[in-house]
């Protein structure tokens, strides 16, 4: 069974075989991860066509005898300030995941975590009261590499206080964290509580904390 150091102390917390233990499927990984970005995209990109550009109604010239090309609106799009051909409007971009597929991603997420050694669990309750030097030097003094992703539950929302303000670091409630954050980082920090709601979720069991929102 692999265990993860808990900064600040000699002792480690286990760490389950089933969700920190599975081959790295590097397809599935891809696919959670383009459909985690994908659904992140607002999509409200918008160009007018002729018919959306003001003006234009009254044809410009008559149709013969001008010696002139032959035109029926100063919105034409290849006119100066005429419509836009075949470009982008609103869409989503959002696609469907299986929840198995999702689950089996995240779970090869978190093994390459641990077998790289490079993931920590760390006390909450040492920074009840916000201090982002103390932060600073806990991270420092446990070697791991940045950027860093720390993990909290709901409940904690106070720590995150002392870490959001520290250069590559980012900070998620474990509800939010999906598998393009575990795999963007060099290091995972949680604790014990957001480790036990990242354990379950891998595992596909019910828990306290709501599972992340996903496409």
């Amino acid at each position: 069974m692999a265990d993860a150091p808990i900064l600040g102390g000699s002792k480690k917390a286990k760490l389950d075989d089933t969700a920190f233990g599975a081959p790295f499927n590097e397809s599935l990984v891809h696919e959670s991860v383009r459909a985690e970005l994908n659904a992140r995209r607002r999509g409200t990109h918008a160009t007018k066509t002729r018919g959306k550009v003001r003006g234009g109604g009254a044809k410009p010239w008559r149709q013969k005898g001008t010696g002139r090309a032959r035109a029926g609106s100063s919105r034409s799009p290849i006119w100066t300030g005429g419509g836009t051909t075949f470009g982008p409007q609103p869409r989503h971009y959002t696609f469907k995941v299986n929840r198995k597929e999702r689950r089996a991603a995240l779970r090869s997420a978190l093994s390459v975590h641990a077998d790289r050694g490079s993931i920590a669990v760390f006390d909450p309750a040492q920074f009840d009261t916000p201090s982002t030097k103390q932060a600073a030097q806990l991270l420092a003094d446990s070697g791991l590499r940045q950027p860093l992703l720390l993990v909290l539950t709901d409940a904690e929302e106070k720590v995150a206080l002392s870490f959001r303000n520290l250069a590559r670091v980012g900070v998620l409630p474990v509800s939010m964290v999906g598998v393009a954050d575990l795999i963007g980082a060099a290091s995972v920090v949680c604790s014990q509580a957001a480790l036990d709601a990242l354990t379950a979720r891998a595992k596909g069991e019910k828990t306290a904390e709501p599972e992340a929102a996903e496409a």
